[in-house]
């Protein structure tokens, strides 16, 4: 078990939970990673590794579906373009931390697939849908970044009826269809920089077209030749769904929503066993008003709730 060592600076929502549950499963990957040699093709020159320039992304220039607005508001999401409010500034908080580790620093290189993040939960009801949507939002407000919003709780998927946008072809068909190119299935929205993948057609067999090996494939084309894109999944709950614990393969970096005096020890600790296939993981606490520093978003920018 990995202690907790308080930050210098406010701790944010990811480290909350960690300072409430006196537990912290994230994996530190950096000094490994520093250690690792960097491997050199055997054809290169002297030993030197040839670069390859990407080719540019062409900017999307077809139709886009507009996002209702009120809907988020009245929901309680970040309004694109609206006040800046206390959820927005926790969000902008959580993002740096993710985008970080996505795109390393000078004191530490990227987490292996850290632009792929699943937002997942131990149980229903915890909130992981109003945190991935919300972080994507914050996201798709980054100067540098845009984000790809997946709905990937193809049991219960919701993300495009908080958006207020009507179902079509998603993940699940593409997996299912070697015909279909993932990319057809990207909705555009009016928001700059924000993509949605809905989940697509529900099937008895999600698990086992998760766990085959077209689903990387198919996830690679979400990101190729864009290194801007950051790529959210909205996972099943872990203790719920099987597909939670194989999307945890696919992905560089795991949110695990725990939900303030509802999700117990057991709970969490069951459910971060099964996300075994990702090295990454952080706790994001949701639903409290409560902050071991006292800090509060709102008093000093005058911010909305």
């Amino acid at each position: 078990m990995n202690q907790y060592n308080p930050p210098r600076r406010p701790p944010s929502l990811l480290e909350r939970a960690g300072e409430v549950y006196d537990y912290i499963p994230a994996v530190r990957t950096g000094d490994r990673q520093e250690k690792e040699a960097t491997a050199m093709p055997a054809d290169s020159p002297g030993g030197q590794v040839t670069p390859v320039t990407p080719r540019p992304v062409q900017p999307y220039d077809g139709p886009r579906v507009i996002v209702d607005r009120d809907k988020l508001r009245e929901a309680g999401f970040i309004v694109p373009d609206g006040p800046v409010t206390g959820i927005a500034e926790e969000f902008r908080i959580i993002k740096r931390q993710l985008l970080l580790a996505a795109k390393g620093s000078q004191k530490s290189r990227p987490v292996p697939r850290g632009e792929r993040i699943l937002i997942c939960s131990a149980h229903p009801d915890e909130g992981k849908t109003f945190c991935a949507l919300n972080l994507a939002l914050s996201i798709a407000a980054e100067k540098d970044n845009e984000v790809l919003l997946v709905d990937a709780d193809f049991a219960k998927p919701s993300i495009l009826s908080s958006l207020g946008l009507e179902g079509s072809k998603g993940l699940m068909d593409a997996l299912a269809d070697p015909e279909l190119p993932v990319e057809n299935c990207i909705i555009h929205t009016d928001i700059p920089g924000l993509a949605i993948l809905p989940a697509g057609d529900q099937t008895n067999a999600d698990t086992e077209y998760l766990a085959s090996a077209r689903t990387e494939q198919v996830l690679n084309r979400l990101t190729q030749n864009n290194p801007h894109r950051i790529v959210i999944f909205d996972s099943p709950p872990a203790l719920s769904a099987s597909p939670a614990s194989v999307l945890a393969t696919h992905v560089g970096q795991v949110v695990m929503v725990v939900k303030a005096d509802e999700t117990t020890e057991s709970a969490l600790r069951d459910a971060l066993g099964l996300m075994g296939g990702c090295e990454h993981i952080q706790l994001l606490l949701n639903g409290t008003k409560f902050s071991p520093t006292g800090r509060r978003f709102g008093s000093y920018y005058g911010y909305g709730e």
